[in-house]
């Protein structure tokens, strides 16, 4: 029998290994030596070596030790005693009958440790007769009861925390699966977009169970403006920093990322798109700068690269109100580096024009409900539809109207009258002939001039939180406009006739009407105005889902002589629900793999009105033309006090830009064009109510949707083409 040699029986006296617990030791009795059988018995003793003069000594190679039995120790009466003692077991490579050095003893040790089952491992070899019995002491994990997570503010909800974890609960602590469920929880502080967020520890394990974990989220120590150029760079030909246009503050305050709250991806993309969408800027660059001495905290710098807000443009277009007109907008949408709006329109046509001044602040500084403010004034002239049909004639001027009660209204320039010839003006024929009364035909269509002003206030209902997106946004404000009726010299014309009513120079007296409140030559409207809107939809511009739901009303008081007081209300609503029934486009097709692109639904909306209080006729409400029902030109449908419509309409992707609609719209007034003060509806026979069926091809541009129609009327084979802009809704 021979023995270790003392030296390497001192060196196996202690052992240390590092685990994420602590250290641990492996422990061989000094008092005791480790006897070991030969490896067979004919084995001799090695030869002598040379003297040290002519070799270099050599380190001696570890002896072997016979193990003859292996012991887990530390586990007995535990709840999971079989499955710990397999595990370790089955993470030594020592057996009983196998030889082993210290160094493999070692790597056990450490393969044990591994295991994760483990807080405290200890192998302690003890002399036998037939060899080294080897003990193995551990010390197990406690049942994990809860996880914890520190700090406190670590923005996980506990449900989540329960749910990584609830398969661990009741089971002995493995710190390898530990590691694993923190991944877990890794992942979802990055899908939550807390991109900068580290999970690390334990930190500390209670006997009860209870684990502590770190997380390190990562502050938001500041945010910088940096103004750039198109290519990057913060600096001009002199090294001096590119100065912007825009106040910093009004590109921060649409960040909602706090100083001192955790960095979070998702948040600031969002805050992104609202710099994109203020229109100021063609870029912006982030970039996330550590601050120097603490760690988790970094500064984001927001590069700008402002594009051009001032504008000068014009164009040339149709509509019945104006005939051909041509355009001019001269406006700067970033005035002062505020981001306010200030614009210039005019609008100048065959039948009239329009002069607008607006300034818009689309955010009052400061304000946290993110009230915006506008305020225009305007000059405008328009042949206003309400006096207009497309095959019956219009309502006309008359130069002067003088009524005298009479069955019939005769027109000066005839010489069919009971006097049986012409008058040089009104006042001489009235005179001459007081029983009947007379007007001097002229034949202007009638046109209004507006002159005045507004205030508009509006604001989502947020709570006082400017980033959060809300479906309710409320608005209030006030308008002021005197309005004249005019014919096209711009002389006041307060009386006008049904051009197609006129025989031989004789109209029923009752079919000469006032154009304003009261015959005045002109009135003066006052209002205030509060509407709420509810708005649901997925997109702004072409909504396959959601809801749309408005409601307005409008007082008017009267502010003087002709100034009449009449109550306006007018709602709509409107839903859409995604269907997939024509797959013409080939998004609609998408193959393995492919994300679908198939936008198509079936639209429905219900809009309705009301007038109540001394109504000036040019303010009642039009039915017909391409926003409303879609078979009749604007308003010959009906001019009513009171309205109704309805739309059902299916839309679908054709190929490429171009997209096709089928819809049927109907409308009534309710019998309300006999409440109209003069009845123009009536006047101009029309219906006041209708369906209409149609077909329409859309196609998508730079500026918006281009629409295409055709639609019928009643039915019938009366059709009406439609050129529009942007869907009917």
């Amino acid at each position: 029998m021979t023995s270790l040699p003392a030296r390497a029986q001192a060196e196996a006296e202690t052992i240390q290994v590092e685990d994420v617990t602590g250290e641990a030791e492996v422990e061989q009795s000094t008092t005791e030596e480790i006897d070991v059988t030969p490896a067979a018995p004919d084995q001799t003793p090695p030869a002598e070596q040379p003297p040290a003069a002519e070799t270099l000594p050599q380190a001696p190679s570890s002896p072997r030790v016979l193990i003859t039995e292996v012991i887990i120790e530390g586990i007995a009466d535990h709840p999971e005693q079989e499955r710990l003692e397999l595990a370790a077991y089955d993470a030594m490579t020592v057996r009983p009958g196998s030889r082993v050095t210290r160094e493999e003893l070692k790597l056990d040790l450490d393969a044990i440790y591994a295991t994760g089952w483990f807080s405290d491992v200890r192998i302690e070899p003890i002399n036998g007769p037939l060899g080294v019995q080897l003990v193995v002491q551990v010390v197990p994990n406690p049942v994990l009861t809860r996880v914890e997570l520190e700090p406190e503010d670590n923005k996980i909800k506990p449900e989540v925390i329960d749910d990584t974890f609830s398969s661990d609960y009741g089971r002995t602590l493995n710190l390898n699966e530990l590691q694993l469920r923190m991944k877990e929880l890794q992942k979802w502080y990055a899908d939550e977009g807390y991109s900068l967020a580290r999970v690390s520890g334990p930190t500390r394990v209670s006997p009860d169970g209870v684990v502590q974990l770190k997380v390190l989220i990562g502050t938001v120590d500041g945010v910088e403006v940096q103004f750039i150029t198109k290519e990057g760079e913060s600096t001009n030909d002199k090294g001096e920093p590119i100065k912007g246009k825009t106040k910093p503050w009004v590109v921060t305050r649409e960040i909602s990322i706090e100083p001192g709250e955790p960095f979070n991806r998702k948040q600031l993309e969002e805050d992104i798109k609202r710099l994109y969408s203020t229109s100021l800027f063609s870029d912006v660059k982030v970039t996330l700068k550590p601050v120097a001495g603490e760690p988790g905290n970094v500064t984001i710098v927001l590069g700008i690269v402002e594009q051009s807000t001032g504008s000068l443009s014009g164009g040339l277009g149709y509509s019945q109100s104006q005939g051909v007109f041509g355009q001019v907008q001269l406006s700067d949408s970033n005035l002062l580096g505020r981001a306010w709006n200030l614009a210039l329109n005019i609008t100048y046509g065959q039948f009239g024009g329009l002069a607008n001044f607006t300034f818009t602040d689309p955010w009052i500084k400061g304000d946290k409900h993110r009230t915006s403010f506008r305020t225009s004034i305007f000059l405008s002239r328009e042949v206003p539809q309400v006096f207009q049909s497309q095959n019956a004639g219009d309502i006309v001027t008359v130069t002067d109207y003088q009524d005298n009660n009479s069955k019939y209204a005769f027109d000066i320039n005839n010489s069919n009258n009971p006097a049986d010839r012409r008058f040089n003006n009104v006042a001489n024929a009235s005179k001459q002939f007081p029983d009947e009364s007379w007007f001097e035909f002229e034949g202007d269509s009638v046109a209004l001039q507006r002159v005045g002003g507004n205030i508009i206030f509006a604001r989502p209902l947020n709570g006082g939180d400017p980033f959060k997106k809300v479906p309710w946004q409320v608005l209030a404000g006030v308008n002021l406009q005197n309005v004249r009726p005019i014919n096209f010299n711009g002389d006041t014309r307060p009386y006008g006739v049904p051009s197609g009513n006129i025989d031989d120079g004789r109209i029923p007296n009752d079919e000469v009407i006032c154009i304003a409140f009261n015959c005045a030559n002109e009135n003066n409207l006052a209002s205030v105005r509060f509407a709420a809107t509810y708005n649901t939809l997925n997109d702004g511009r072409n909504p396959t889902s959601g809801n749309f739901f408005s409601f307005g009303t409008e007082q008017y008081v009267s502010i003087g002589e002709n100034s009449p007081t009449f109550n306006r209300v007018r709602t709509t609503y409107t839903h859409f629900i995604p269907v997939k029934w024509l797959k013409l486009f080939k998004g609609c097709r998408p193959k393995p793999g492919e994300k679908e692109n198939c936008p198509q639904a079936l639209a429905f909306q219900v809009k309705a009105g009301t007038i109540v209080g001394q109504l000036p006729p040019y303010e009642a409400f039009c039915l017909g033309g391409s926003n409303s029902v879609r078979g009749w030109f604007d308003c010959d449908l009906a001019v009513g006090r009171s309205f109704g419509e309805a739309t059902i309409e299916y839309r679908f992707p054709i190929i490429s830009i171009f997209s096709g609609e089928v819809f049927i719209d109907a409308g009534t007034d309710f019998g309300s064009q006999a409440n109209v003060p003069g009845k123009p509806g009536q006047l101009l026979n029309k219906p006041g109510s209708g369906v209409s069926p149609g077909v329409g091809v859309i196609v998508t541009t730079p500026v918006g949707p281009l629409r295409l129609e055709v639609a019928s009327q009643d039915f019938t084979e009366e059709w009406r083409f439609n050129l529009g802009v942007g869907w009917k809704f």
